[in-house]
């Protein structure tokens, strides 16, 4: 039962499912440490309220998507009368439905611009509450068969991708790549994934070559450079890392001199997979907080559980103290 939209989808592997699996039984161990952070003011951790009840309704980001399910259907799991869906409709699609109050919660690959903040406030009269809830890096992917582009520096990306580009072969980046067609593959102009890729490549947002295959579903994006011996294209650290069989991850170099660095766990986490590496959100607004179904919700993903289950779908669970600051906004 657990993570069956994942199957359907192909985002996880089997050994993620497995441990997420181990970890719902075991979960009731797990929770007490983290959520001292969320606890009330005598100071004893206060265990989630009985009956909880109501909905809950999260879309946004697909790069956050797999977190953001894996932790609603355990949640569902403990609260039976709780329904949470969640949708993957791209992060500034997110936004819109968050400020029409579609949604409770939006998954976000970038953070809320303050103009978007303003707005929720003059159209719901409610504030949106910013929580990191996991790290990722943004991985460059060429075919399995491709051997010869194992490493590319960022001006190198910025040529294939910007808003003029002249590249349509992969001889146009070095003469002595082949003489063959790059097909693109990259998140819609709704992406999160979008957004920041052109800002940290192109030096702006949202500022890029328009003659790509796009898509809002990163599945998507995957299949396309599958199926193509001389394709790319990018998205989540997540994406890549379940279908590393079928995919090769594109080391970035800062420059010709630097050195090149593969996209890791380990590279993400302490930020040296540059420029790449970044923060997952997710946005509840106050006013679905002090729903009591819906705290209880964000408090289980800021738990020590759901930040193995960050680690269960190839995310970088955050430090803890990022997690205390989230449980803290919580009270």
């Amino acid at each position: 039962m657990l993570f069956k939209g994942f199957a359907r989808k192909g985002t996880l592997a089997l050994s993620s499912i497995v441990l997420a699996l181990s970890l719902a039984a075991c979960g009731t161990q797990t929770e007490s440490q983290p959520n001292q952070g969320a606890a009330p003011s005598d100071g004893k951790t206060a265990p989630a309220p009985e009956g909880l009840k109501g909905e809950i309704k999260i879309d946004g980001s697909s790069t956050v998507f797999p977190i953001s399910q894996a932790v609603a259907e355990e949640f569902m799991k403990k609260h039976k009368d709780v329904k949470i869906t969640v949708g993957e409709s791209g992060s500034s699609n997110g936004v819109k439905k968050l400020l029409a109050g579609e949604i409770h919660i939006a998954d976000m690959s970038k953070k809320f611009k303050p103009e978007e903040l303003e707005e929720l406030k003059a159209k719901q009269n409610t504030e949106a509450v910013e929580m990191p809830i996991a790290l990722d890096g943004v991985t460059v992917v060429v075919n399995k068969k491709n051997t010869f582009a194992k490493e590319m520096t960022v001006e190198e990306l910025k040529k294939i991708w910007s808003k003029d580009s002249q590249v349509k072969k992969w001889s146009d980046v070095r003469p002595e790549w082949p003489d063959k067609e790059i097909k693109l593959y990259g998140p819609g102009t709704a992406s999160g994934t979008f957004e920041f890729f052109t800002e940290a490549i192109n030096g702006k947002a949202k500022e890029s070559r328009s003659d790509y295959t796009p898509s809002e579903d990163d599945n998507v994006l995957v299949k396309g450079v599958q199926g193509d011996e001389f394709a790319m294209g990018y998205f989540g650290f997540s994406y890549y890392k379940a279908n590393e069989a079928t995919l090769n991850a594109v080391a970035i170099k800062k420059d010709a001199n630097s050195p090149a660095v593969a996209p890791t766990k380990e590279t993400i986490e302490n930020m040296t997979y540059a420029p790449l590496s970044r923060y997952l959100y997710v946005y509840p607004t106050k006013k679905a907080i002090a729903e009591p179904h819906i705290k209880e919700f964000l408090k289980y993903y800021n738990s020590e559980e759901g930040a193995k289950m960050v680690e269960a779908v190839d995310y970088i669970r955050l430090p803890q103290d990022v997690i205390n600051k989230n449980l803290e906004a919580l009270k």
